[in-house]
């Protein structure tokens, strides 16, 4: 699959120069694109590479010299990374997934599969499930009984989607995902030591051992519009009301949302985010690498929590957060610098001690 200089430029609405009828068919990194390549020089740290490849045409900032560079075409991006999401699209040639229904899928003939869908080998779908026109649905899938997919769903292999989940258009999920797994949610006979601790915020002393016994999930996981969710991310059912994901929600791998939580529109969960049960978060909502959520709080608006950040009450709107337990990033910086000066005020109160007690007492 090859492409003009000019229809990329025109699909990314930038500016092209030079022999705009060139074809390309690949994007490559500067050092090791070669003539058919289009080279994504961005920057002038990246352009520094382009003499050890061959490459004729490349993506450049704006009002960058390309003939200097002895290319024969180039596009402007006055915003980078917005370039890479347009020519990464045109470019992806996807994973081979054929058309039509596989005849090792297994599908229920009361489920509902819309024109166009893709559905791979040993996938299942179950009774009273709906798939929207236009999906594709992936080797060894699984849709349960009543589950909702919107148009152009995009499950990559190994995708579980559990029953009564319901899930908007353009939906993605990587390899691995598991939407609507049963809640992780137990309760002893008589009050538990982990209740105990957490009110007496003490030792547990001599607690009796108890059984755990098994709350159900009643509720599934409701998933809006334009959401993805990566490798081996999990999604938990709601107790009684479903877990709900708002739209343009992107959710990283590892992650995993515990049952009843709700997260706002345009969020992103980072790589091993962990959030407990019943967690309210606000729109475009960012959660870094390991960031760890307790449960029954809530995220504000707009709120970063930076990697590593362990989130224990309630955090308002607007704010950046740093560290264990998380505070805000000004007052984690502060403590950090302090944490620094340890050592040597160590030193100087060590000092002044041994300088006080040689002292000769008064008269």
């Amino acid at each position: 699959m090859h492409f003009k200089i000019s229809d990329i430029a025109e699909a990314l609405g930038a500016e092209a120069v030079g022999d705009t009828d060139l074809s390309i068919g690949r994007a490559a990194e500067p050092g090791q694109a070669g003539p058919d390549d289009l080279a994504l020089a961005m920057s002038p740290k990246y352009a520094e590479e382009l003499g050890k490849g061959a490459a004729r045409a490349a993506i450049l900032w704006p009002e960058a010299d390309w003939q200097a560079m002895g290319l024969s075409a180039a596009i402007f991006a006055p915003r980078p990374r917005m370039a890479m999401s347009g020519v990464t699209r045109m470019l992806d040639p996807g994973q081979g997934f054929a058309p039509g229904i596989h005849p090792s899928a297994v599908v229920d003939p009361t489920a509902e599969i819309g024109p166009d869908v893709s559905i791979g080998p040993l996938s299942v779908i179950g009774a009273g499930a709906r798939i929207g026109a236009g999906s594709v649905i992936g080797p060894h899938c699984f849709v349960g009984t009543d589950a909702v997919l919107g148009e152009r769903a995009y499950l990559r292999e190994m995708v579980s989607i559990g029953a009564r989940v319901t899930i908007g258009a353009r939906f993605v999920a990587q390899p691995g995902g598991r939407i609507g797994s049963d809640g992780f949610s137990f309760v002893t006979p008589e009050v538990s030591t982990a209740e105990t601790v957490r009110k007496t915020m003490k030792d547990s002393g001599d607690a009796k051992p108890q059984e755990w016994v098994r709350i159900h999930s009643l509720g599934a996981v409701t998933i809006g519009d334009d959401v993805e969710t990566g490798a081996n991310c999990t999604i938990d059912n709601g107790t009684i009301r479903d877990t709900e994901i708002g739209s343009g929600t992107k959710i990283d791998n590892l992650v995993h949302v515990g049952h009843n939580t709700r997260v706002g529109t345009d969020c992103l969960l980072c790589g091993q985010v962990g959030i407990s049960g019943s967690v309210d978060i606000g729109k475009s909502v960012i959660l870094a690498g390991q960031v760890g959520v307790v449960d029954n709080i809530f995220i504000g608006d707009n709120v970063v929590a930076t990697g590593g950040t362990k989130i224990l009450s309630n955090v308002p709107a607007g704010r950046v957060l740093m560290g264990y337990p998380a505070v805000k990033m000004e007052i984690h910086t502060e403590i950090y610098k302090a944490q620094r000066r340890l050592p040597r005020l160590a030193r100087d109160v060590a000092a002044l001690q041994k300088a006080v007690f040689k002292q000769e007492p008064k008269d």
